[in-house]
């Protein structure tokens, strides 16, 4: 029996669903009165530093010290983001980015529902450090959106928001491509969300054409937990250069699906643990979302580091992980998840409309019986050469899940000739 993409995943919002803290992990976005609902800016406010000065230049250096890698998925340095557009000449913007377009995660919800001033915090404090005038949330999620203009009211209301910025959120739309960082630019500038071409890229001319810093909801959140508390307490736990803990969207065959805080460079078999285990097994990993392909077999034991999780062959991502129980076809899944890439295409690049159509026709002609090896070679040579082909990562994500599925029908082909 198989199980379809819907079951696959946690589709409740996590934000009303389970949260927690694994193991011996120190508990600093995800706190035990956070399930009672949305943390106020008084309750913020009783933590530390919210609205004191900082000096830019000493920030970025403690920011570099803590070694924060952005947690929106690429996992870029956050000082090296955050540098290049205090370092820019004349006006910035600074840009809190919640969309979260990535159907396994839910912890940007989580965090904008849950501690919408923390990540407020984080987003004041970089247009502080970049020099910025303005100050944008980009949210597609209503409950999300709701929250944090409460917040920013409260905040307008206190008089902590700084002279001369302008504060505000922006709706967007809910697709996976409008979260990517040229399409969150064309979004606010009053066009459809969809990727544009580099160079420039926002940090060179973004919302306005000015230099735009672009974070996620979640790195901010760290970044004022790092003003707060220092980068190294932040860098005590963490794994080489993976440092600092995550939030982790838990999702499939396990007991308690849900949003769950981990030090970086500990086992899933740590997160599936706190989440109650694995309800059928462990068939196979989605790890990093959708977008990292699929993990054949157990693989509780993989570390939750960027580098472990790249030499297995996928990606951390946005830290969303999917459990696949033993009767689940992973072939079959990734078959769904094959015409999700084809529909959600943003449709601008003809590498990315032949090669998703491409790969979920292949998944499609398997499904209908026809069993040559064509396909599995088909796609093993498509996840090795459309990466990187496209104006945005998409076709990356359509690349993974093909190399990936390809090569584990190769491993059954093999297990039968043998």
């Amino acid at each position: 029996m198989t199980v379809a993409v819907e079951s696959v995943l946690y589709r409740a919002s996590s934000a009303g669903g389970p949260s927690g803290v694994v193991g011996d992990t120190p508990a600093r976005l995800v706190l035990p009165d956070t399930a009672a609902g949305a943390f106020g800016l008084e309750r913020e406010r009783a933590f530390g530093f919210f609205g004191s000065p900082v000096d830019p230049a000493a920030f970025l250096a403690e920011l570099e010290r803590s070694g924060l890698r952005g947690r929106g998925g690429a996992g870029y340095p956050a000082h090296r983001k955050f540098a290049a557009v205090a370092g820019a000449h004349g006006e910035t913007v600074v840009v809190a980015n919640g969309h979260e377009g990535e159907p396994a995660s839910a912890k940007d919800r989580w965090l904008l529902t849950h501690r919408p001033h923390l990540v407020l915090d984080g987003l004041l404090l970089a247009a502080v450090v970049t020099g910025a005038s303005e100050a944008i949330v980009y949210v597609s999620d209503a409950d999300a959106l709701a929250s944090v203009e409460g917040a920013i009211a409260e905040l307008a209301a206190a008089g902590l928001v700084p002279d001369g910025l302008a504060l505000r959120t922006h709706r967007a739309e809910h697709t996976y491509v409008a979260g990517e960082e040229s399409a969150v630019c064309r979004s606010i500038n009053g066009f459809p969300a969809k990727p544009t071409s580099k160079p420039p890229r926002p940090y060179e001319s973004g919302v306005r054409g000015l230099p735009t810093l672009i974070s996620n909801v979640e790195t901010l959140a760290h970044v004022a937990w790092i003003r707060r508390h220092g980068a190294a307490a932040f860098a005590e736990v963490g794994s080489g250069t993976s440092s600092g803990t995550a939030l982790f969207t838990l999702t499939g065959a396990v007991e308690r699906p849900g949003v769950y805080e981990m030090s970086l460079g500990k086992t899933i078999d740590h997160l599936i643990e706190s989440a109650g285990g694995a309800t059928a097994g462990i068939g196979g990993l989605m790890v990093g979302g959708w977008f990292g392909g699929l993990l054949a077999g157990d693989r509780s034991s993989l570390v939750c580091c960027y580098d472990a999780v790249r030499e297995a062959g996928s990606g951390l991502g946005c830290a969303a992980v999917t459990v696949l129980g033993r009767n689940d076809d992973l072939v079959e899944v990734a078959g769904e998840l094959s015409t999700w890439f084809q529909s959600e295409s943003a449709m601008q690049c003809g590498v990315c409309v032949s090669g998703t159509n491409a790969i979920a026709r292949a998944f499609r002609q398997m499904q209908r019986g026809d069993t040559s090896t064509v396909h599995q070679e088909n796609l093993i040579r498509w996840g090795d050469t459309l990466t990187g082909r496209g104006a945005c990562g998409f076709i990356d994500g359509a690349a993974a899940l093909a190399r990936t599925a390809g090569a584990e029908l190769a491993r059954r082909s093999e297990r039968k000739e043998s």
